[in-house]
């Protein structure tokens, strides 16, 4: 029988956390971003990002378990427009684990981690092309609160809108 465990990122799972992350990003955003970006996107860039953040105060990552093998993480942290609220700043779960209820598992212990650190809102922000993303938040409960920005990947020269997401915790 498989099972999932979520559970805090540890610095041995920041290497597959990375690898799980670029080809998450791969597949999410296949059609929405260049071929050629996500083409080099490199997990050891991603593991290096990680690293620097690694137990900045106020920020955590989880981690999905399936026996023995990561397939997913969310980070969690202050809003970072409003440190008042709480953030859901990343969710990505491997390709192959889609549909295993291991991205639902990640969610529900964002929104635990964010209410146990004394927030009463959870924000988010999500490519508005990403249906599926956005599928997944409503079915959690989330909804777009009217705002809306422009996600820069600089190096690349590309501009794509974004929306806010919000739900109480």
């Amino acid at each position: 029988m498989t099972t999932t465990a979520i559970r805090e990122l540890t610095p041995a799972d920041i290497d597959p956390v990375a690898a799980v992350h670029v080809r998450s990003i791969q597949a999410s955003y296949a059609g929405l971003l260049p071929d050629g970006h996500l083409a080099t996107l490199d997990p050891a860039v991603f593991a290096g990002r990680r690293r620097a953040t690694l137990g900045q105060p106020g920020r955590h990552t989880v981690v999905a378990d399936r026996d023995g093998v990561l397939v997913g993480h969310a980070g969690v942290g202050p809003d970072r427009e409003d440190p008042a609220a709480g953030e859901l700043y990343s969710i990505y779960v491997d390709p192959g684990s889609w549909g295993t209820g291991a991205g639902r598992l990640l969610f529900l212990a964002a929104r635990r981690i964010l209410a146990a650190d004394g927030y009463s809102e959870m924000r988010l922000w999500v490519l508005a092309g990403n249906e599926r993303a956005r599928r997944f938040y409503e079915r959690a409960g989330m909804t777009t609160d009217g705002v809306t920005a422009t996600h820069r990947l600089i190096d690349a020269g590309i501009e794509l809108p974004k929306l806010r997401y919000r739900g109480p915790l």
